[in-house]
């Protein structure tokens, strides 16, 4: 069986969060070399991002992207 929407391997549902989100992204810009200032920026939208889409557009917005 698969795992349900919304389900990461080896996480309780409530252990996900924007915030756990939020932490990869800053992880991820900071070791591909982001400036602090655009980092901030990044984070400050998601902010916005998460209070507009859904879960679901998010998933269809990275399954169609060219990333």
């Amino acid at each position: 069986m698969g795992n349900a929407f919304g389900m990461i391997p080896g996480l309780k549902p409530d252990e996900w969060s924007n915030d756990a989100c939020r932490g990869y992204v800053i992880m991820a810009m900071e070791d591909c070399g982001f400036s602090k200032k655009d980092i901030r920026r990044v984070v400050g939208q998601l902010y916005e991002v998460f209070d507009l889409n859904s879960v679901e557009d998010a998933k269809e917005k990275y399954l169609s992207s060219p990333y």
